[in-house]
């Protein structure tokens, strides 16, 4: 593959995307995702349960997008994550570092208005293949 192609990446265990954008782009030996809310792929719908189950759903969508790329959580170097409400911060926190070892990834939190769905979390990566 040409290093500066574009590959969009497609897997059916991550939701499909809903307007105009990828939900994960490769570029040479780099996978960006899109945002993922805590959606569940067969259903379309926001998983039940809070930021926590929210958290955990996006972070599965994230790595589904970037197994299909040929990398996975593991690889990941940059995250951004967007609350509701940072007050929900810690319990995001607490499933957040059940995905990701030392070397943590470099990460930006920030809170929103509002995301799509009414979700409470939605997360985005940037991830090298090795």
């Amino acid at each position: 593959m040409d290093h500066l192609t574009k590959e969009v990446i497609i897997t059916n265990k991550a939701p499909k995307a809903i307007g105009p954008y990828s939900a994960g782009i490769r570029i040479g030996n780099m996978v960006y995702t899109a945002g993922q809310l805590g959606i569940i792929p067969d259903t379309g719908e926001i998983i039940s349960g809070g930021i926590e189950a929210e958290t955990r759903q996006a972070l599965q969508n994230i790595g589904a997008i970037l197994v299909a790329a040929g990398t996975s959580l593991s690889n990941v170097v940059k995250t951004t994550i967007y609350l509701r409400d940072i007050a929900d911060f810690t319990w995001m926190n607490n499933i957040y570092a059940e995905f990701f070892n030392t070397p943590y990834p470099a990460r930006s939190t920030i809170q929103v208005a509002a995301l799509p769905k009414g979700g409470a979390v939605e997360i985005d990566a940037v991830a090298i293949i090795p």
